[in-house]
């Protein structure tokens, strides 16, 4: 389901070719079960084998005994089996809602307002809109026990807005970094001490697609840079419209 397509039409198709390797492999080994092969060729019953699965059935060649009859038929099962399961994940793939959101390739931590800041922007890349959207983010970071044994913990970061009525363009998420925050007075040093890892999950109800879609994305402590903001990305197209620039959306600048 979350394979690539050239990954899932390849498997598919190795599949197909090693169940009729199999199945040929039995008629070869069977006394001539399958006509109008005089040689007993191994490639001829593989092409019986593809056409047996594929329930194409030309009539130039069948079962001729019990045995080829007998193998035939489990072969028949098999086919119709695997065609209704690969028609079922096609239909699935399909049909399952994607939200294409861009993540920034990098979390952010400068002063916002006055008040450091962790940011972290996000696009929507289908240019449609997503109602209802809602973010949540949250830390994952090594703790050690008063019996000296180390463990993750998770919490929850507070987000300055946490909705959005209308994902269409992009959007920034803010967490302020005050004494209320697991990471307050963390540095980069500290985020790696504490093996600190960022998870972001968005949600909204696609308008187009009818469906309620997911997107997640994680970040390890090394990808987020401090003293740094985000490039703008927000411009107006000559009849003033607004639009963004995708070639500066992973751009940061220093401060």
């Amino acid at each position: 389901m979350t394979a690539s397509w050239p990954a899932f039409i390849g498997g598919a198709a190795l599949v197909f070719i090693v169940f009729n390797a199999v199945f040929a492999a039995f008629y070869w080994i069977g006394n001539q079960p399958i006509s109008s092969v005089p040689d007993g060729a191994y490639i001829d019953y593989l092409y019986f084998s593809i056409e047996t699965l594929s329930t194409a059935g030309y009539g130039d060649m069948h079962p001729q005994t019990h045995y080829g009859h007998f193998i035939a038929a489990v072969e028949l099962f098999t086919g119709i089996f695997s065609m209704s399961l690969m028609t079922g994940l096609i239909f699935a793939r399909f049909s399952r809602p994607n939200a294409r959101l861009l993540f920034a390739d990098n979390p952010v931590i400068s002063d916002h307002e006055g008040k450091p800041t962790l940011m972290l922007r996000l696009a929507n890349e289908r240019h449609n809109i997503i109602s209802n959207a809602t973010a949540r983010l949250w830390v994952f970071k090594d703790r050690v026990s008063m019996e000296g044994r180390s463990f993750r913990r998770f919490h929850e970061l507070a987000l300055l807005r946490n909705e959005s009525p209308a994902l269409a363009l992009s959007w920034t998420l803010f967490h302020i970094l005050d004494d209320e925050s697991p990471l307050y007075g963390l540095d980069a040093d500290g985020l790696a001490a504490a093996n600190v890892s960022l998870v972001v999950v968005v949600s909204g109800y696609d308008v187009v697609a009818a469906q309620t879609v997911h997107a997640r994305k994680s970040y390890d402590h090394p990808e987020i840079r401090f003293g740094h903001r985000y490039a703008e990305i927000l411009g107006t197209t000559e009849d003033g419209r607004l639009r963004v620039d995708y070639g500066m959306f992973h751009q940061t600048i220093a401060d």
